[in-house]
């Protein structure tokens, strides 16, 4: 994965802040071994502080990957709180299913099977805070659905938002087979920072992570 902070920075970071304890933290350590795309230690630590200060119930997180960060937000869910979660990769999910029971969280996780443009528009809602983590092309595209299953004070966290850094470079500077993505997370950030309906923080962690909340629009 590509950053926006440079190693040394990501290596302090780090350093300052321990991996998560029990079976959470084996999964997590895994997956850095083996290069499974899961958030980074800086951005799951930024999760876990917003999920405290948020308090959430309902909990959707657009792509699941092994189910690390479902397993992450779960742990600041009240008892009835529950996380829905979408991913298509039936190699992840996998991992997934396998991942969840080793946590103890069948009861707590639902997995949702398919592509996210298909079921997005057949969920209802609210939700409390929702994690978007999937194609980043498909971002821009996934919006207003997004902000329909919101509800005044939801937040909405999106990763990987800043590619590397490529987002601030010239079109021409993007190397072809990168520009579709480029084009659309550009589209995107644009969207996120003047919706009338969002506030939102661009943090330049990780590769990129945007902060919003809905606004009550009353």
């Amino acid at each position: 994965m590509n950053y926006v902070t440079d190693d040394t920075m990501n290596a302090y970071l780090r350093s300052v802040q321990p991996m998560y304890d029990g079976v959470l933290g084996e999964i997590q350590k895994e997956a850095i071994a083996a290069e499974v795309p899961i958030v980074p230690p800086e951005v799951a630590r930024l999760l876990s502080v917003l999920l405290t200060m948020q308090k959430p119930k309902n909990i959707l997180e657009i792509g699941t990957a092994v189910a690390f960060s479902a397993g992450l937000m779960c742990r600041y869910l009240p008892e009835e709180g529950t996380v829905t979660t979408i991913d298509r990769y039936e190699v992840m999910l996998k991992d997934a299913r396998v991942n969840i029971k080793r946590m103890g969280l069948e009861d707590k996780i639902e997995i949702l099977e398919g592509d996210a443009a298909d079921i997005l528009p057949t969920l209802e809602g609210p939700y409390d805070v929702i994690f978007m983590d999937a194609a980043k092309g498909q971002y821009i595209h996934f919006l207003d659905d997004v902000l329909r299953l919101m509800k005044p004070g939801s937040g909405l966290v999106s990763d990987n938002v800043l590619q590397g850094g490529d987002i601030i470079e010239s079109h021409y500077a993007v190397e072809r087979r990168n520009r579709t993505i480029y084009k659309r997370m550009r589209e995107y950030l644009y969207e996120l920072k003047h919706n009338d309906k969002l506030l939102t923080s661009v943090i330049p962690l990780g590769d990129g992570v945007t902060v919003s909340v809905r606004k009550d629009m009353k």
